[in-house]
């Protein structure tokens, strides 16, 4: 009796030590998209490349407005590079909309303090972020989707760009990140649980 005191106490133990899981897939070329994608959803296969491939060509069928056919087109597809990823926004949000979620655009203007962080209905499923990068000296200019999700009451910022997912100290943290890089030019798109 007294030893299985002892074993449920030691349980008890480690599950209150036992270290939050978040799923993070790193940077691979400009797949950035998919792997805030599968970051938000902390699921390493909710969106795959052909999975996005597919979004892109199906935009490119839809779109009334087709641009001419050229050699490059054949790399240079207008919602994303064949090879490299680069996936545009149109894509985010029909992936998005495919699994029952809304994006809504944040007005920089109301600043992050308008987001409501701490949803307690668990509306808000987390925040995708398109951030103006510059690389080698600034001779490459582009752009970098980052996504960023609140688990088991915690914030995360999940960029595949950093080694490891990194945690904010709490919702301030994230208001005051949010604005310092909306005020650099970022988008920040809220990602709600309901589509409507």
């Amino acid at each position: 009796m007294e030893e299985e005191e002892e074993n449920q106490n030691k349980n008890k133990s480690k599950s209150k030590n036992k270290i939050q899981e978040v799923y993070h897939e790193r940077q691979r070329l400009q797949f950035c998209l998919l792997h805030s994608l599968n970051n938000l959803f902390q699921e390493k296969d909710a969106f795959t490349r052909e999975n996005l491939n597919a979004i892109a060509e199906k935009l490119v069928v839809d779109d009334p407005d087709k641009g001419k056919w050229t050699p490059l087109s054949v790399i240079f597809k207008p919602h994303h590079n064949a090879f490299t990823g680069n996936y545009d926004i149109n894509v985010l949000i029909a992936a998005l909309e495919e699994k029952g979620k809304r994006v809504n655009w944040h007005d920089r203007r109301s600043r992050a303090s308008s987001i409501d962080l701490d949803d307690a209905g668990d509306k808000l499923m987390g925040i995708v972020i398109n951030i103006p990068v510059k690389k080698y000296g600034g001779l490459w200019r582009g752009r970098h989707w980052v996504a960023l999700r609140k688990i088991e009451g915690v914030w995360y910022n999940l960029d595949s760009d950093i080694a490891a997912p990194w945690s904010f100290k709490d919702t301030e943290e994230v208001r005051e990140y949010l604005d310092a890089i909306e005020d650099g030019g970022a988008e920040v798109l809220l990602v709600s649980n309901d589509k409507q």
